[in-house]
């Protein structure tokens, strides 16, 4: 349940994962302080809208956030969309409704998405590494031979991938794979820091690598976070109707 790992009154930041909050709202693009002021299910819950000084920020209704919890027992984190908004007893309130799960969430970490998607890859040619490593302005190589992958899972900082291509942990590579964007497939291309790699147990011919981004600009990234947020919403309204009916069933 929800109140098993949230607690009235825990510290809440939010940080806006939609860009078109951040360009509708300048300020939208800060982290917000907040704290959880009830739990009305085991998906929404009320929380206080955010102040600065003594000026509330109206949050605005659809908008969507990315929210951490401090508990006594660690952070969580979860994506929720601002439902309602009204003032209580003098009291300012945000309605949340979670639309992902609730997980253990580390520090500095990105959410990670799993999934199955495929990838193109290859190591940097001896002029891009250069380049990279002295922070100068590049063009990728076209045309160049590469090496089908699988990612099988994906964060705003990086991803996990399988493939029979092994990288040496260290090295930096090429990487280009397709996500859904505005409803058609947007091609992503970008360099790579490996991180680690290791060959699998039932799969010695496969190898497992960690990959982080290497200089990704801040529009990219904000893409690959709003794609992680909306098939995590997809997933839960999937569980959500999956559970409806079974009760029906039942």
């Amino acid at each position: 349940m929800l109140s098993d790992f949230v607690a009235l009154g825990s510290k809440i930041e939010l940080q806006p994962v939609e860009r078109s909050i951040a360009e509708q709202d300048p300020v939208a693009r800060k982290i917000y302080n907040s704290q959880v002021y009830d739990i009305l299910s085991e998906d929404t819950m009320e929380i206080l809208m955010p102040m600065e000084k003594t000026k509330l920020i109206l949050l605005p209704v659809d908008g969507e956030f990315d929210m951490v919890f401090y508990e006594p027992n660690g952070l969580f984190q979860c994506f929720a969309r601002v439902i309602d908004r009204y003032k209580r007893n003098n009291v300012y309130i945000l309605v949340m409704e979670l639309t992902s799960n609730l997980r253990k969430y580390q520090r500095r970490e990105y959410y990670r998405f799993s999934c199955a998607l495929e990838m193109c890859s290859r190591t940097l040619e001896e002029e891009e590494l250069q380049a990279v490593e002295n922070n100068q302005p590049y063009a990728l190589t076209p045309g160049l031979p590469l090496k089908q992958s699988i990612i099988v899972d994906i964060s705003g900082g990086g991803l996990r991938f399988l493939s029979t291509q092994l990288y040496e942990p260290g090295s930096m590579i090429y990487i280009s794979y397709h996500l859904l964007k505005n409803g058609q497939n947007k091609l992503y291309e970008m360099v790579g820091k490996v991180l680690s790699a290791k060959a699998l147990d039932n799969r010695p011919d496969t190898y497992e690598h960690r990959v982080q981004y290497v200089d990704m600009d801040s529009k990219t990234r904000e893409e690959i976070i709003k794609y992680i947020f909306e098939e995590e919403r997809k997933n839960r309204r999937k569980e959500v109707y999956g559970n409806e009916e079974k009760n029906i069933g039942g």
